[in-house]
């Protein structure tokens, strides 16, 4: 007789024996103990965790010949249960539906199913990888698995059940699948091993359900594989260069380097893996997961159920877990998942692996934004920087300093984040209300950002000196069109030919308006006094007087000669009328605007 592997050789025969889902295996019991058996099922979930095997033993029990109805539990030993086990019985077709996918398949399936079963209860089809039916083939079922003859059930096996119809998944009962637990698996690898008579150390078992990740037959299949690749014991580094990983304590040196920022380490350590024949995708794979266990041993300890790793994995995932910090973990592992999901399409596949875990040791020279603004902070409070007085025509007027308040403790975004993190919630409020209220005492202005930050009361500006306040006034009160003049010629430099128009004209302060009468038309004005000039001008005197100043240039004495068609459209009526609306009324007491040019349309026309 021929070898049978493992994963058939310790098949499931019984719902007790189906590891890892056992909220499907109750409920197909109690559906069967309660006679409620459906006429249609749907079985997901991952590779290899037993939804082919489950189909199978609920054939069995509703067709076991060992009771006069279906059994809980089947007896693996009459006809039906011996037929069914070995795939050869009559009334239950297993169906390969990657291969009859079509619609003719899918035909012959309906007409075969009105006929009655030849000996069992049911007429029982098994469609494996059911998802791969096409949508015409799943509408000429529909009717059928809707309402199908009494003695027939249908029973589906896919791993995408997205790609199933919603009008299929409706007329079915739906049973997801869940990976099995690192746990169970090694559970059940001890257990073949020791019915196999093959010893084996618990670390290879580990390494063993590790790369099975979550799939029973997968790893089954790699114990064969390594079962026949040793003479007479499993151990670890037989396991590992059978599976093609990396050394655990290679990526521990990676970590290490990394946390040194050392790159040339690290280069080194990669050129070695690569000599030794090591993928550089599988390697990346696995700092990948091993960075997602220290993360996790971090956050939750390493003693933490969400750790699927062996007892020396949890001790070297401790070890790195206190070098970094969680924010380092986090960016490490999103620059290796980038890295990892690269390699699948570059061609050079060293560099981009060499290039990932340069910017890790790279990433740990950079600071965090809230270490910056704490440096920061501490000037916040020092003395402030002197603001230049405008120079007045009567006599120079300087900003006397404040005195330097005493240097005080401030808060930072960085201190006070860091204070949240390692202190309990009520401790942090408890303490830093205090801290807040003392540096508010002392005139410092305090830096509190985040969840500690308090209410914006606390940073309200404070009075300004009475000194400070008599010298702004007395500039303010200084403020005269000459003074202005200054200022707006020198804003104005660049423009030398409206500078020399305006050096010699005749400057007035009107309320908000900067009046200049210039010798020169209109026309000479608009060419010589843009929109740009005019807002530059107007900036310069704003900023001087302390409010908004409106710079305007007008001509000198009686208007010049205009063109025919300036002339035309600026009769008296026209601008009379202009005059006297209220919108022209308004902006030119708000804002100072004067009438320039009146065209009236209704005479062009």
């Amino acid at each position: 007789m021929s070898y049978q592997v493992l994963a058939r050789k310790y098949r499931p025969q019984k719902f007790s024996d189906v590891i890892g889902q056992e909220h499907v295996t109750r409920t197909l019991q109690n559906a069967i103990a309660q006679e409620r058996i459906a006429h249609g099922y749907i079985f997901s979930g991952h590779r290899g965790i037993g939804k082919t095997t489950v189909a199978r033993i609920l054939a069995m029990a509703v067709n076991c010949r060992s009771a006069e109805k279906p059994v809980a539990e089947p007896c693996g030993i009459c006809d039906s249960c011996t037929e069914i086990r070995a795939g050869n019985a009559v009334d239950v077709i297993e169906i390969d539906a990657a291969t009859n996918r079509g619609i003719d398949e899918i035909r012959e399936l309906r007409e075969a199913a009105r006929y009655r079963p030849a000996r069992d209860r049911f007429k029982i089809y098994i469609l494996d990888e059911a998802h791969q039916i096409t949508d015409a083939a799943f509408n000429a079922l529909l009717k059928t698995l809707e309402e199908p003859p009494g003695h027939v059930i249908f029973m589906m096996a896919t791993t995408q059940p997205e790609d199933i119809p919603q009008t299929i998944r409706s007329r079915c009962q739906h049973f997801s699948f869940r990976a099995v637990k690192f746990e169970d698996i090694m559970g059940q690898l001890r257990e073949i091993v020791a019915k196999e008579k093959i010893p084996a150390d618990e670390d290879a078992l580990a390494l063993l359900a590790e790369a099975g990740d979550g799939s029973m037959r997968d790893a089954l299949s790699i114990l064969d594989q390594a079962i026949a690749s040793t003479s007479d014991h499993l151990t670890l580094d037989s396991v590992r260069s059978l599976i093609g990983s990396a050394p655990a304590a290679a990526l521990e040196t990676v970590m290490q380097a990394v946390v040194e920022s050392s790159s040339e380490k690290i280069l080194v350590l990669v050129d070695e893996l690569i000599g030794e024949g090591h993928s550089p995708t599988h390697f990346a794979r696995q700092l990948v997961r091993f960075l997602r266990n220290v993360t996790v041993a971090k956050i939750a300890g390493k003693d933490s159920a969400l750790l699927q790793i062996s007892s020396d994995e949890r001790a070297r995932v401790a070890r790195i877990a206190d070098l970094f910090t969680e924010e380092d973990l986090a960016r490490h592992l999103q620059i290796m998942l980038r890295t990892h999901g690269e390699l699948g399409y570059r061609q050079e596949q060293r560099f981009h692996l060499e290039l990932g875990l340069l910017k890790m040791a790279h990433a740990q020279r950079l600071l965090p934004i809230e270490q910056l603004l704490s440096d920061v902070a501490p000037m916040a409070t020092g003395t402030a920087r002197p603001t230049k007085i405008p120079h007045l025509a009567s006599a120079e007027v300087r900003r006397p300093e404040p005195p330097s308040p005493a240097r005080s403790s401030s808060v930072s975004p960085f201190a006070a984040d860091s204070a949240r993190k390692n202190t309990p919630k009520s401790e942090t409020q408890d303490d830093l209300a205090p801290m807040a209220t003392r540096s508010g005492n002392s005139g410092a202005s305090v830096v509190i950002m985040g969840s500690a930050a308090p209410a914006v009361s606390q940073f309200a500006p404070q009075p300004q000196p009475a000194a400070l306040t008599d010298v702004r006034a007395e500039a303010r009160a200084e403020v005269n069109a000459e003074f202005l003049r200054d200022a707006v010629l020198h804003a104005l430099g660049n423009q030398q030919m409206l500078v020399s128009l305006l050096e010699n004209a005749e400057w007035r302060l009107e309320g908000n308006a900067l009046i200049a009468k210039v010798a020169a038309s209109s026309t000479m004005i608009e060419m010589s006094f843009p929109a740009d000039a005019r807002r530059i001008a107007s900036a310069a005197a704003s900023g001087l007087a302390g409010r908004p100043i409106k710079m305007l240039v007008e001509p000198d004495g009686a208007p010049q000669a205009m063109p025919e068609a300036r002339r035309s459209s600026s009769n008296g009526s026209a601008r009379s009328r202009a005059e006297q609306d209220p919108i022209v009324q308004r902006m030119k007491e708000k804002f100072g605007a004067e009438i320039r040019t009146v065209i009236d349309y209704r005479e062009k026309q």
